[in-house]
């Protein structure tokens, strides 16, 4: 009974979505179902809860805070045409093929998640390919895909506190997360390249795809290697940009970038710039946990739109912006919540241990244990404080390597992300209002795509164990 009671959040999510119901709901019958084991096997002391609120309570705000001011910069950009300025250039500059989708997929997206973080990088993402002439349902699923180096979203948060709770260097869990990452790196190149062409050229699409991914995990890991794990996924990613760029220039003669997409990519830099800059100052100055803000994605994506908009932001992007608001924020905080209950109650350990009762056969299993911790919490970050310690007390007592063990336990924890309820719902709020009528494709999509990976991933660990 207790068994059932720890699995049942997990699986009435999943069946839920799985049975086409709403984001939102989903999530809601989540948390009834992980109240209610909390009620009947799983107690927490009332103390407790006042803890709880008073360490994940400002993490929520900031979360939703985050979701809100991306939300309000793409619609601002949007309505003023830079976004469609910028595709433009690049369509120019690159093409509208294969490349074009690889360009944002493996280069703009996870740059600006790695320095952003908490899904921003679908933000920017998003809205390019829905200017590639690519129906709603591709545009939001490619745009999800970009979200692929989660391991190093918000300059590695997840990553050090998956590092810290399982006794590894924050340096070598990075290395070891990059080498493995060139599976669900070559994963979304090849269903991106697949997605984006057609017909007879999909052969050539896929092998585009697939180096597209080897060079993401070259450059990456490099990037570990000479500079550390936090800037890691953003070097990596610059480098795939500059050279899809280097080799557009070199097949054909590019247009000027217009002004409106030029005040879009200051609108970026400022944007990267001033997360990277603050955070910069705060740590240098060696101020206090409250400084960190200063350095949040929360802060700069609201200055960002304001820079953008000159300051005064008119009534339709707001109103846009709200609407879309109120859709992805109760489903993302919500998730949260389910996450925090689950971790906090012992839910999660118990269903951990339980499951490592099998034996070695639980290592084939230990990937998508990590991997719906990512799903529930649409967080790297809670999905290893949920998991990171006791995988890798599992590891230890089945005597396998800890540190390739638990790379890949990150590697699968971040990348379900990308089908976490609330990132879908936030990408079918930015590629446009009809994609709404294809959530439980898009969801399923996205979904069949992480359980390959996160297969592929398991079938690693047959071999190196």
């Amino acid at each position: 009974m207790i068994v059932l009671l720890s699995a049942l959040p997990i699986l009435s999510t999943i069946l839920a979505l799985i049975f086409g119901a709403r984001s939102l709901h989903a999530a809601l019958l989540g948390v009834s179902s992980a109240a209610l084991a909390i009620v009947l096997a799983f107690p927490i002391p009332p103390e407790s809860f006042v803890t709880m609120a008073s360490r994940w309570l400002p993490v929520l705000v900031e979360v939703l805070m985050i979701v809100a001011g991306g939300l309000l910069l793409s619609e601002v950009v949007r309505q003023a045409g830079g976004q469609a300025a910028l595709a433009t250039w690049v369509r120019t500059h690159i093409g509208q093929d294969v490349r074009a989708v690889l360009l944002v997929v493996h280069g703009i997206t996870p740059f600006a998640e790695s320095l952003t973080g908490f899904g921003i990088g679908i933000t920017i993402g998003v809205p390019l390919l829905a200017n590639f002439g690519l129906p709603v349902r591709k545009v939001a699923i490619i745009g999800l895909l970009g979200l692929c180096a989660v391991p190093w979203g918000s300059m590695g948060p997840g990553t050090l506190i998956a590092a810290n709770m399982s006794g590894l260097s924050f340096y070598d869990l990075g290395v070891t997360s990059a080498i493995v990452s060139v599976i669900p790196f070559t994963v979304t190149g090849c269903v991106a390249a697949w997605l984006a062409a057609s017909g007879e050229g999909r052969g050539l699409a896929i092998l585009q795809g697939a180096l597209s991914g080897i060079v993401l995990t070259v450059s990456v890991t490099a990037a570990n290697v000479a500079f550390g794990t936090p800037s890691a996924g953003a070097m990596g990613a610059l480098v795939v940009i500059a050279l899809h760029i280097l080799r557009g220039t070199r097949l054909q003669n590019s247009a000027p970038l217009e002004s409106g997409g030029r005040a879009t990519l200051w609108t970026y830099a400022i944007l990267l710039g001033g997360v990277l800059v603050s955070g910069w100052a705060v740590h240098a100055a060696d101020l206090s946990e409250s400084w960190r803000y200063m350095s949040s994605p929360a802060l700069w994506l609201f200055l960002a739109a304001l820079w953008f908009a000159r300051g005064s932001l008119r009534a339709l992007p707001l109103q846009r912006t709200w609407a879309s608001w109120i859709q992805v924020a109760p489903v993302t905080g919500l998730f949260i919540v389910l996450g925090v209950l689950m971790a906090m109650s012992g839910i999660a350990a118990f269903l951990a241990q339980t499951l490592a009762g099998v034996g070695t056969a639980y290592l084939v299993v230990a990937p998508f244990v990590a991997a719906l911790g990512g799903f529930v919490t649409g967080s790297n970050s809670g999905a290893n404080a949920m998991f990171a310690s006791t995988q890798a007390e599992i590891a230890r007592s089945l005597g396998v390597d800890v540190l390739w063990f638990m790379g890949i336990h990150n590697v699968a924890a971040a990348f379900l992300l990308m089908a976490s309820p609330g990132k879908v719902e936030m990408a079918i709020q930015l590629a446009s209002a009809e994609a709404s009528e294809r959530r439980s494709q898009i969801q399923l999509t996205v979904l069949g795509v992480a359980f390959l990976v996160v297969a592929m991933l398991a079938f690693v660990i047959l071999f190196l164990f």
